[in-house]
């Protein structure tokens, strides 16, 4: 690309990689994984294809580094959220729902996140180094257990082994939940077509605080009571 300097310090090279970050997400806003194309992820940031591999081993290596980035500008988010929306004063069955409630309705307004988790096994796993495989699941390890955190603070009597369950389910379910109700343009006009098919038809934020709601409900029941500890 005509007057590309390659990056010499590690802040030029912190800035190529977040722009690079930064068009990947603008295309997410766009279209499904399934469509980002490195050429395409390469001309929207600005960068010939080669260089954008300097940076990152591959497309996939690229969106996994975003959903990490994704995942933690989420979590800055959500203590406050949490705070607003879960009643310390009340019983842990209420607390339950309205913490299954609240995870649904932010992760709703985290498109790119959930889109993410819901290709990441299958699609962004793929095509990436050992290396960047061990620092992708490292981060989300230390992402996982900050999440557990925040809900065994308005939940406690999950436990730290409860939530770190909980945390583990509710992502692979996000992911699955989101992929579910955001059907292909087939899908759609089938949807539309036939009447009796709209119970397959689901809507990501009830479906998934419903989801949540009896997770969190099935790990509370399963905790020993205080009694027979």
């Amino acid at each position: 690309m005509a007057g590309f300097q390659r990056a010499r310090s590690e802040e030029q090279r912190a800035v190529r990689r977040r722009a690079v970050l930064d068009a990947a997400a603008g295309m997410l806003a766009e279209m499904p994984v399934a469509q980002v194309s490195l050429n395409e992820l390469s001309r929207r940031a600005g960068l010939a294809k080669s260089n954008v591999l300097r940076y990152f081993d591959s497309r996939e290596a690229v969106l996994l580094d975003l959903l990490d980035a994704s995942w933690r500008e989420w979590l800055q988010r959500l203590p406050d959220e949490l705070a607003a929306g879960v009643d310390a004063a009340a019983r842990a069955s209420v607390r339950a729902d309205q913490l299954a409630g609240v995870l649904a309705r932010s992760l709703a307004a985290q498109p790119v996140l959930c889109d993410l988790l819901g290709a990441q096994a299958a699609v962004l796993e793929r095509n990436v180094s050992p290396q960047v495989a061990a620092a992708f699941k490292r981060a989300a390890v230390a992402n996982a257990r900050a999440l557990a955190g925040l809900v065994r603070a308005r939940l406690a009597e999950l436990g730290e082994e409860g939530s770190i369950q909980f945390v583990a389910v509710a992502a692979l379910s996000t992911g699955a939940v989101w992929a579910h109700t955001h059907p292909s343009a087939a899908m759609q006009a089938a949807y539309e077509a036939d009447p009796g098919l709209a119970a397959l038809r689901l809507d990501f934020t009830p479906a998934l605080r419903e989801l949540l709601a009896v997770l969190l409900a099935g790990l509370l029941a399963r905790r020993p009571s205080p009694s027979a500890a």
